[in-house]
C-alpha cells in the first residue's frame, strides 16, 4: 500500500511539474503568440456553449415619459463637455432647422453600366478583424496612396497596450473599427479627404460612381460562425461598379475568398445596408471636393442626410416586420441621435429592443453583435439621463455577448455613466481600460485628462 501511494504521489508530482512547465513556457512571446489564440477560440467556444450570446437579452428599466426626457436631454446637452465628442459626431443643435430638400444639381441619365478601373483589391486575410483597414486601404488606393493595410490599422487600430505581443496578435480583442476612425484617419493621415452620411440611396451611391468616385459601405450579412451556427454580423464593402440591367452593384468584399468584383443584387445590398442606418463613405482628393458635394446634393449637407435618414426609417417602422423591424427602430434612433434628439432617439431605441427580444433563433436569429458596431443607444440613454440604463446595457454587451470585456466603446459609456452616478472609482477604472485597449482611444484620454488621473 506504501509503495502505492509513493507511486501516485510521484505521478501527481510529475503531473505538476509538467503544469508549471508548461505555464512557464507559455510566458514566452514567441510561445505566447502562437498559441493565445488557439487558447482565445478554446475560450470562446466554452463559454458560447453555455451562454449563447443570442440569448443574451437587454431591456430598458427606465423608461421615463418623454417630457421629462426631453427637460434631461436638454440639461445635459448644455452642461456636456466638448471632449466627449468624436470628430464626427454632429454639432448642429435639435432646435435648429433642416435645410429644404431643394436639389443642387441637374440630374443627368446615368450609364447604365459602370465598372471602375483602377482599383488595388486587398483582402485581410491573416489578420483579426481586419475588414476596417482592409477596405479603407482600398479606397486610398484608388487614388494613389502607397499605404497598406498594417499602416492604416497601426492608428485606428493599434490594439492592447501589451508588449509581448507582437503587433498583430495585440489588435486581435479589437472586434470592430467604428466609421469616424476611417475618416479621421483619412482627414488626419493622409494627404486624402473623406466624408461620411447616413440616409443613403442607390441612386445617389450609382451617381458617385459614374463620375468616378467608389463609395465604402458598412452592412450587416449572415454567415456560419465556427460555432456552426447562423450568425449577423456587420462588414464594410468597397462599392466600385454596377450594372441595372443585372440588377447588382460591383463590390470588393476583403473577407470572401474571393472577393474580387462580387456582384451583389440590388434587393440583397439594400436590405444588407439597412442594418447600419444607410452609412456611406466617400474618399476623394481634397482640390476635387466641390465636385464630390456637387454630386451629393442635398446629402452634402450632415443634417439633411441624417433627417432623410430618419424618413427612411419611419417609413419602415411601419413597413417592416421581425429582423428587419428590429433594424428601423434602431436606424430610427440611430438618425435622432444624429440630429441631437436624444428623448426621442431613446424611445426608439426601447422599441427596437423590445422587438430584439420577440426574435426568435432560427436563420434569422437575434443579431447579438449589434453594439459591437453602433453605439447609438448609449448616446440616446446617457443623454436622456437614463444612466443605469447605460450601465445595463454595456454590461450586458461586454459579459454576454462577447468571449471578453474588450469593447472601449461599452466601456467608455460606462465609466461616464458610472461618473454621473457618483461611482467614480469605478468609472476611472473603466476610462483606464479604454486607453489600455486602444493607446489611440481620443474620447478616453480626454476624459482621464478632465478627471485629472493618470491612465
Amino acid at each position: 500500500m506504501r509503495k502505492y501511494h509513493r507511486k501516485t504521489g510521484r505521478i501527481l508530482a510529475a503531473f505538476l511539474v509538467f503544469i508549471l512547465l508548461l505555464l512557464a513556457a507559455y510566458q514566452i512571446p514567441f510561445v505566447k503568440a502562437h498559441l493565445g489564440w488557439r487558447l482565445d477560440n478554446v475560450r470562446t467556444r466554452i463559454k458560447y456553449f453555455f451562454r449563447p450570446p443570442d440569448q443574451a437579452v437587454f431591456l430598458p428599466t427606465q423608461q421615463a415619459d418623454l417630457a421629462t426626457a426631453v427637460q434631461a436631454t436638454l440639461t445635459t446637452i448644455q452642461t456636456a463637455s466638448a471632449a466627449l465628442t468624436p470628430s464626427s459626431t454632429p454639432t448642429v443643435a435639435a432646435a435648429t432647422p433642416l435645410p429644404s430638400p431643394t436639389p443642387t444639381i441637374t440630374p443627368t441619365p446615368l450609364p447604365p453600366v459602370v465598372n471602375l478601373p483602377g482599383v488595388v483589391y486587398v483582402d485581410q486575410h491573416n489578420r483579426w478583424n481586419y475588414c476596417g483597414p482592409a477596405n479603407l486601404t482600398m479606397a486610398l488606393k484608388f487614388w494613389g496612396w502607397e499605404g497598406d493595410r498594417d499602416d492604416v490599422a497601426r492608428v485606428i487600430k493599434p490594439g492592447v497596450d501589451d508588449p509581448d505581443l507582437d503587433f498583430i496578435q495585440r489588435g486581435k480583442p479589437d472586434k470592430n473599427v467604428m466609421p469616424y476612425e476611417m475618416v479621421d484617419f483619412v482627414n488626419d493621415n493622409t494627404e486624402y479627404s473623406a466624408l461620411m452620411r447616413y440616409g443613403g440611396e442607390m441612386d445617389l451611391l450609382k451617381r458617385l460612381i459614374a463620375n468616378g468616385f467608389p463609395v465604402l459601405i458598412e452592412k450587416g450579412y449572415y454567415e456560419r460562425d465556427y460555432t456552426g451556427k447562423i450568425a449577423w454580423l456587420g462588414h464594410y464593402l468597397f462599392v466600385t461598379g454596377y450594372d441595372d440591367a443585372a440588377g447588382e452593384f460591383i463590390v470588393q468584399d476583403a473577407y470572401l475568398r474571393p472577393g474580387q468584383n462580387l456582384r451583389s443584387p440590388y434587393d440583397t445590398f439594400w436590405e444588407g445596408w439597412r442594418s447600419f442606418d444607410y452609412l456611406f463613405m466617400v474618399v476623394y482628393p481634397p482640390e476635387r471636393e466641390n465636385e464630390v458635394l456637387a454630386l451629393l446634393g442635398n446629402w452634402a449637407d450632415s443634417t439633411w442626410a441624417a433627417a432623410h435618414a430618419l424618413e427612411i426609417a419611419e417609413r419602415e417602422t411601419q413597413t417592416l416586420t421581425g429582423i428587419d423591424a428590429f433594424f428601423a427602430w434602431f436606424n430610427k434612433g440611430t438618425s435622432l441621435v444624429r440630429l441631437q434628439r436624444y428623448a426621442e432617439a431613446s424611445l426608439a431605441y426601447d422599441q427596437a429592443f423590445a422587438i430584439y427580444a420577440s426574435l426568435g433563433d432560427d436563420d434569422t436569429q437575434r443579431p447579438y453583435r449589434i453594439m459591437w458596431y453602433q453605439t447609438g443607444p448609449y448616446w440616446a440613454y446617457y443623454y436622456a439621463g437614463r444612466y443605469q440604463d447605460v450601465i445595463n446595457l454595456a454590461n450586458t454587451t461586454l459579459y454576454d455577448t462577447i468571449s471578453e470585456p474588450t469593447l472601449e466603446e461599452s466601456l467608455y459609456w460606462r465609466a461616464l455613466a458610472e461618473y454621473a452616478l457618483g461611482e467614480t472609482a469605478a468609472a476611472v477604472d473603466d476610462m483606464r481600460q479604454t486607453v489600455y485597449l486602444n493607446k489611440n482611444f481620443s474620447p478616453g484620454w480626454a476624459k482621464l485628462n478632465e478627471w485629472g488621473v493618470s491612465p
